[in-house]
């Protein structure tokens, strides 16, 4: 028979803890007698690792390639149970006591997150700007990209039944891993839990394999390159908002604020935020497209519903006005220019005609070419 539930733990030189951490999963197996399997996923450890492992009669799997997530994705697709926890070999978490894990996946939940905050961090056990930076920070706007409602986004001991680890397809090789887990959950409308979880200072005399800036960037990196939302559309459209209206006032007249007054020249720089902040749509809705279709991110209900909304027709419209709008606004603008019988341009009313001229011929251009392309990357609809 099929165990219930497999244990899978990272590995890569951990022979100073890891038959600390078997002997606890086997004896938490034997205390609630449970049908269980210990799989240490080992990444090149080069201390005898696998030896200890092998004599405590745990199923070693040798992953070549290197990385935390590679290691751990290993490791889960050779296990054979219904459910799987995983966590690190370091002795930091306690395998003894994983039934609060057991008790929700069996009660059906995809995938059940261990949260420090709430079970306790023992002293040394987490680093000062880990705790109060790292952890909090990237949590918190992993919970406001995917509003998932979890508190602990990167504890490493999770539990997850093995049909929902099959249907998220994880991708990333390195601790980024942990973070794509929970994304990747919440993005398939899994159901997501939480349990207090006690989090102890490892037993390893060695620093651990963590680089706290080049991991911590790895994990904002990947939040920010999953949610295109917030990497692309709500900036943008802050930006162009913001440059939208400032561009509409300062064409209507100067601002005088105290000694300053802005005139043409800022009209100049905010018709340029508009143009930045169209970008940013732009390419949010490029980069929709593209993740979908490629299969990195699922597929939403109105995401077909856009091409109907979006298509190469309307743009064409729209970009068609927008050209036609600032070529009439140009022609007024040369009009201006020859009763002055082509001089020297030096009042501010020719400018506040050329500016939003040449703003919307640009925003016409770019809405034709997005269209178009927009339209080749849906061509399987």
């Amino acid at each position: 028979m099929n165990p219930e539930l497999s244990i899978v733990m990272p590995c890569l030189n951990e022979a100073e803890t890891l038959a600390t951490c078997i002997k606890k999963a086997q004896s938490f197996f034997e205390r609630e007698t449970i049908n269980g399997e210990v799989i240490i996923a080992d990444n090149g450890s080069i201390d005898g690792s696998q030896k200890i492992a092998i004599n405590l009669n745990a199923t070693v799997i040798d992953v070549a390639e290197k990385g935390y997530g590679s290691a751990l994705r290993g490791g889960i697709n050779a296990a054979n149970g219904k459910y799987i926890i995983m966590g690190d070999a370091d002795d930091s978490y306690d395998f003894n006591n994983l039934m609060p894990h057991l008790i929700k996946l069996r009660e059906g939940y995809d995938l059940v997150m261990g949260n420090r905050f709430k079970g306790g961090i023992k002293k040394g056990a987490m680093p000062f700007l880990h705790k109060y930076l790292g952890n909090p920070v990237l949590s918190f706007l992993g919970k406001l990209f995917y509003k998932i409602k979890i508190g602990d986004f990167h504890c490493g001991l999770r539990g997850f039944s093995k049909d929902a680890f099959n249907k998220m397809e994880l991708k990333t090789t390195g601790m980024e891993f942990a973070s794509e887990m929970v994304v990747k959950a919440s993005l398939l409308n899994l159901s997501i839990t939480e349990v207090p979880t006690i989090l102890s200072k490892d037993g390893r005399t060695r620093p651990p394999h963590l680089n706290t800036w080049q991991d911590g960037w790895r994990h904002l990196r990947f939040l920010l390159l999953y949610s295109p939302n917030w990497l692309f559309f709500y900036p943008g459209l802050f930006i162009m908002i913001l440059g939208f209206i400032a561009s509409v006032i300062l064409i209507y007249k100067p601002i005088t604020i105290g000694a300053i007054t802005f005139d043409v020249h800022t009209l100049l720089f905010v018709s340029m935020l508009v143009l930045i902040g169209f970008q940013f749509i732009l390419f949010y809705g490029l980069t929709k497209v593209y993740t979908v279709e490629n299969g990195l991110l699922p597929k939403s209900k109105k995401y077909d519903k856009q091409f109907k909304f979006i298509n190469l027709e309307k743009g064409l419209l729209v970009g068609g006005f927008l050209i036609l709008t600032g070529l009439i606004l140009s022609f007024t603008a040369y009009s201006y220019w020859q009763n002055i019988n082509f001089g020297d341009i030096t009042n501010s009313k020719t400018l506040r005609i050329v500016i939003p001229a040449i703003t919307s011929l640009l925003l016409g251009v770019q809405i034709i070419l997005f269209s178009l392309f927009f339209s080749i990357l849906g061509l399987k609809k």
